[in-house]
């Protein structure tokens, strides 16, 4: 216990340092401090909860109003997450039941609520309203720029059943999965605040740290966010070597954890849990908690050693994690990512079991230390998820692919081909369809930084992820910030890049138009068919076996990225400007020398239409 002491008095004197460094250049966030104390009764599922806020105004704007989230009340009849199950042209087939909205048959024991009783700032009682998912609370007194104030709160909630990501008794048999279950302070920043309703996905949150105290039933075993502060009282694994548990007498234990610079806090319990840890030797204490069921067991201490490896690799490759431990646990509807901890349905296969704990346990880089805000920019999130995790399967599996990203580009060319794509600056609850939502997040948003890479360089794009992640933790990173910094490490200009990928649903499109005769050369004459601007690598097959590349700079890239392929030779063409419709080359050899001509032999430039990409001479 005095590591996690001593660590948490880093990492709060750490956060001081980088609060002075970022308002120096400008940069601001808000901070909270909760203190909680909850009674669960695992009876009836209904809990009851006191909350102490000290919240820490470091806008340059007076706050005269404040918003909590209230994400249980989204599991009732004729909440908005149920309307619009019901509208939605492709529901997620989780919440649905034979044809229906599971949220509208839920019976009043069985929806989700959470509300605050009382609330106080600084001993004064506020005007409050709920609105849904969101707490409307007018202050007492203004919180001045700089300024401090204390929210007391009695509030009380019930677990709904288990729908999406929250509740009890999911169908794998887990009796509390605890997400978004307390009132939590909405986001203020620079574009003001943030209390989007819970309709149906992503979230943002304050940074700050969380006291917890949650009182259930001694029979359950709890894991989620935060360190454990009494292991000697609890027992349940969590003991270290020499510690004598000393369970207090009664039906109930009290959990207490504390955890620093988080914007979250996540639990779950069971009373059939299995829970085992993992010391990493260079990383922190891995713990997994997992139904004692005979035809998972062997999986889960299966995956507990590909864990590590995945730690290992997002460290290596990101940054260094930045907490001193991590829980993977038995619960939810799939997999979401929580801080210091995930949530994952564990009745899958071996390989599909560590998919999902490689996707979530990436999260704890891009989404609970970067924390782009994912209700604006999930692509950002989801996408960068997806690259980092799919390059990490391909490793600790050994799935040794050419083009790992195969699956992300197809699935991007279905979106950009299917008349249903909107641009990915689409708030996450205003798709038209969870068909676009969910390629344009994960699909296109893993192309993003795959085609990044064609353009300035695998190296460059690690650089860049790695610069980014030390540069932006904690701070919640714009979608410019991502583009400065690729064009710091580049020395390219990518502002188009950003604009046409992320802004429009402009797409790329490049051939091959002629291919000619030239006296003893060869002319190429390439076409700009779609609107997005690309440069061109253009591969060159020889009849006798040899090959060289040619390479067309974009113009507006002001740059040039380095050869890929330094076995092969490459010619380094004028640049082509976008509004030119066509760009032709020479190629020092006759025509009837060449086997074949090829732009893009990477495959990571996500041209919709492959078939013009390719030429060989006729029979």
């Amino acid at each position: 216990m005095q590591i996690q002491k001593t660590a948490l008095l880093i990492a709060l004197l750490g956060y001081g340092i980088i609060a002075k460094a970022q308002i120096s250049n400008g940069y601001w966030q808000q901070h909270v401090a909760y203190t909680m104390e909850v009674d669960m009764d695992v009876e009836n599922y209904r809990y009851t909860g006191t909350q102490k806020l000290i919240y820490t105004n470091n806008s340059p704007d007076e706050l005269s109003r404040v918003y909590f989230h209230l994400y249980s009340n989204a599991f009732q009849p004729g909440s908005e997450m149920d309307v619009r199950i019901e509208n939605i042209e492709d529901p997620d087939g989780r919440m649905m039941k034979e044809g229906k909205s599971r949220i509208a048959a839920l019976m009043p024991d069985e929806i989700g609520y959470l509300h605050v009783a009382s609330l106080t700032q600084d001993g004064e009682n506020v005007t409050f309203n709920e609105e849904g998912t969101i707490l409307v609370v007018d202050l007492a007194q203004p919180i001045p720029s700089g300024g401090k104030t204390i929210f007391k709160m009695d509030f009380k909630g019930q677990v709904p059943l288990q729908i999406r990501r929250s509740g009890r008794n999911n169908e794998e048999g887990i009796v509390l999965s605890m997400s978004q279950w307390y009132p939590k302070m909405a986001e203020y920043d620079f574009e003001g605040w943030h209390a989007d309703p819970y309709i149906s996905r992503e979230f943002h949150g304050v940074w700050g740290d969380f006291d917890v105290k949650l009182t259930l039933d001694k029979e359950y075993v709890v894991g989620g966010t935060g360190y454990l502060q009494n292991p000697q009282e609890i027992g349940h694994g969590y003991e270290t070597q020499g510690t004598k548990v000393k369970k207090p007498k009664g039906k109930t234990l009290t959990w207490h954890f504390k955890a620093p610079m988080v914007h979250d806090f996540m639990w779950a319990a069971d009373p059939d849990f299995i829970h085992d840890t993992l010391k990493m030797e260079n990383g922190p204490v891995l713990h997994f908690f997992y139904k004692n069921d005979p035809e998972i067991i062997e999986n889960w201490k299966k995956l507990q050693p590909k864990t590590a490896e995945a730690m290992e690799f997002f460290s290596n490759n990101i940054g260094k994690y930045p907490y001193e431990q991590y829980s993977v646990i038995h619960g939810g509807d799939g997999g979401m990512e929580y801080a210091m901890g995930t949530l994952i349905t564990g009745g899958r296969k071996f390989g599909s079991l560590v998919g999902v704990m490689t996707h979530e346990l990436a999260h704890s880089w891009f989404q609970q230390v970067l924390a782009t805000n994912e209700s604006k920019h999930e692509w950002m999130d989801e996408g960068f998820t997806t690259f980092i995790a799919t390059l990490c399967m391909n490793e600790i599996m050994e799935q040794n692919k050419e083009n790992p990203f195969e699956n992300s580009y197809n699935g991007y060319r279905r979106l950009a081909l299917s008349g249903k794509e909107q641009p990915q600056t689409t708030h996450a609850d205003r798709y038209d369809n969870s068909f676009a939502y969910s390629l344009s997040a994960y699909s296109k948003g893993g192309v993003f930084l795959a085609q990044l890479g064609y353009i300035i360089g695998q190296d460059k794009l690690m650089q860049t992820l790695r610069k980014y992640y030390n540069d932006f933790k904690f701070k919640h990173p714009t979608p410019n910030d991502f583009k400065r910094t690729a064009e710091k490490v580049s020395g390219m200009e990518l502002d188009w890049y950003l604009t046409d990928w992320t802004q429009t649903t402009n797409t790329i499109d490049y051939g091959l138009k002629e291919v000619a005769a030239d006296g003893t050369k060869t002319k190429v004459t390439m076409e700009r068919i779609g609107s997005m601007p690309m440069p061109l690598d253009i591969l060159v097959v020889y009849n006798d076996g040899s090959r060289e590349t040619f390479y067309a700079p974009l113009r507006m890239m002001r740059g040039e990225k380095a050869n890929p392929y330094q076995e092969i030779k490459r010619t380094v063409l004028p640049d082509w400007p976008w509004a030119y419709p066509t760009f032709g080359f020479i190629v020092d050899k006759p025509l009837d020398a060449i086997r074949a001509i090829m732009i893009d032999p990477s495959q990571l430039m996500a041209d919709i239409a492959l078939e013009n990409n390719f030429w060989q001479p006729s029979e």
